[in-house]
């Protein structure tokens, strides 16, 4: 039976949210470096069993789009946890979604376009507005996250047409995973014989990377792109729904209404360059 590639997509979207959930719950065990570090190790063992790259005869410039691939995922993972750490999950991939959304719109002469860009930007702006603190140092973070995104998503390109399937991200997995393992391994002795660590490391390498890289990789073979890409809009509502459930954060009614403006600047700035 053929699993409809839209079901795929949500899946995915729901795997890696709910992993952001398990990887802040796990903060009060081991520190955001060590967890990002986790899900990458994870991420990369699993990958490696079912998708191993061919390692021979590859050229340089194979091995520099990959390094510099696997680096923007090492350390826009590390900079998101560090975000969550401060803020509520859905508020921070509200701000890091902004790195796509630049990418989505960027190069476009179109008043449209821009005007999506000035509403997703409104939402941001209107968190200045929100009642109570919101930790300035975590806003900063998500924002750096989104920059990350954006460099992520334009190097998974060239990374995708020198690495066949996903194996480009098994290889970029492992660049994330020694790029952080002395920041990691620094904090060892608080968390290396717990064993609730371990199991929560390797639950978040397979939620977040293992099983998200892989439906997705399925879905696009059949979805439309402009499709995937309101899809994937969903995931700031995702990440707030989950962190909800699993952690009781709640967000405020002009927290909601950013979320809104971004979610909604997404899909327009989506459907508008869907066919260029």
């Amino acid at each position: 039976m053929r699993v409809p590639p839209v079901l795929l997509v949500l899946v995915s979207i729901a795997s890696v949210q709910l992993g952001s959930s398990f990887a802040k719950d796990l903060f009060s065990s081991a520190p955001p470096q060590t967890v990002a570090w986790l899900r990458l190790a994870f991420g990369a063992l699993i990958l490696t069993v079912i998708a191993r790259p061919r390692l021979a005869g590859r050229t340089r410039g194979h091995w520099g789009i990959v390094f510099a691939y696997g680096l923007a995922m090492a350390v826009m993972n590390l900079v998101f946890y560090l975000a969550i750490q401060r803020i509520p999950i859905g508020m921070a991939v509200t701000l890091e979604f902004l790195g796509p959304l630049v990418v989505a719109i960027i190069g476009s002469r179109r008043v449209r376009d821009y005007l999506w860009a000035g509403l997703a930007f409104v939402g941001v702006a209107m968190l200045g507005f929100t009642p109570g603190d919101l930790d300035p140092l975590g806003i900063v973070l998500a924002l750096l996250a989104g920059a990350l995104w954006a460099g992520y998503i334009v190097l998974a390109g060239p990374t995708g047409r020198s690495w066949s399937g996903v194996t480009g991200v098994t290889v970029a997995c492992w660049v994330g995973t020694f790029a952080l393992a002395a920041p990691a391994l620094a904090s060892a002795p608080q968390w290396v014989t717990n064993p609730k660590v371990w199991l929560l490391g390797a639950v978040v390498g397979l939620l977040s990377s293992v099983v998200p890289y892989g439906l997705e990789m399925i879905a696009l073979r059949t979805i439309d792109r402009g499709a995937f890409g309101i899809l994937m809009s969903l995931e700031p509502a995702a990440a707030a729904l989950f962190a909800f459930a699993l952690l009781h954060e709640q967000l405020r009614p002009i927290e909601l209404a950013a979320m809104a403006c971004v979610i909604v600047a997404s899909v327009g700035a989506t459907r508008s360059t869907r066919h260029p």
